[in-house]
């Protein structure tokens, strides 16, 4: 599965970014779309997370109440809505892409090793 990242850029604290990760799939059906992001130094961090089925989404306490994730399947596109954006919100941003359970996508939408495909990270820089 190919992902391509789109929409970042520099935004001032408060301000918003949307982000759309496009796949080169036949259908999301049956796939969890992570966006992690990532500073130098740093493990790459489970942002939030949609399975594309049922819309089920996941999200990091530090992003909760100010991100959005949502699935357009007939766009094959996943879109990270981001709010109130703070400066610790500065990172490259990567979406990621696998087919998991949903049983266990609770357990393993944070976990890097489990995608097998990722897009090419775009940056996301906030300014104070």
């Amino acid at each position: 599965v190919q992902l391509v990242e789109s929409g970042g850029g520099s935004v001032q604290a408060g301000g918003s970014l949307r982000l759309s990760c496009r796949a080169n799939v036949f259908t999301l059906d049956g796939y969890a779309i992570t966006w992690f992001r990532q500073v130098p130094g740093k493990p790459r961090e489970a942002v939030s997370c949609v399975m594309a089925r049922d819309g089920t989404t996941y999200y990091a306490d530090s992003v909760k109440g100010r991100f959005t994730i949502s699935s357009d399947n007939a766009e094959h596109t996943v879109h990270l809505q981001m709010d109130n954006l703070k400066p610790e919100d500065t990172a490259v941003y990567y979406c990621a892409a696998e087919r998991i359970p949903p049983q266990l996508a609770g357990t393993y939408w944070t976990s890097a090793p489990t995608f097998g495909s990722w897009g090419q990270g775009i940056q996301v820089t906030v300014s104070s």
